[in-house]
């Protein structure tokens, strides 16, 4: 047998699938660096990590550790809904903070924003965050 395979189809193909769509809203905060808000490839979103920047005043809202994780799952939220989307479409989340002894405060606020099917999530303690924050979220959600 002999299989011949177009190329250019396959690559049409290929880029219409995965094609990127680059997802932007004033409703969450402007990059603080060389990324976007979030890409679509195919029916994946991968939004990049949220910290607790208010959006309407570009200013931190760090009063206190609750503050800034509902500050980051608002401008989540904004990202999906730009996106079509919401936290029922969230598959996988990464927590990064600075104090794990905290960690009970940020999933209290986290765990408000779904309400069933919860999605993977991994949280990780680290040395430090963007603007020295005490939180910072990322997820990944599918069509």
């Amino acid at each position: 047998m002999v299989f011949s395979i177009d190329l250019c189809t396959l690559a049409s193909t290929y880029n219409t699938f995965y094609a990127e769509k680059i997802i932007t809203t004033s409703n969450a905060p402007v990059p603080i660096g060389p990324y976007n808000q979030a890409v679509f490839a195919g029916d994946t979103l991968y939004i990049s990590g949220q910290i607790p920047i208010d959006p309407a005043t570009g200013e931190l809202n760090n009063a206190t550790l609750q503050d800034e994780t509902h500050q980051c799952m608002k401008n989540l939220q904004a990202i999906l809904e730009e996106a079509g989307l919401s936290f029922a479409n969230v598959i996988k989340s990464t927590i990064f903070i600075t104090d794990m002894k905290r960690f009970a405060e940020i999933n209290e606020v986290y765990g408000q924003y779904f309400t069933e099917n919860y999605p993977a999530r991994e949280t990780v303690q680290v040395a430090a965050l963007p603007k020295f924050v005490n939180v910072e979220i990322s997820v990944i959600a599918v069509k």
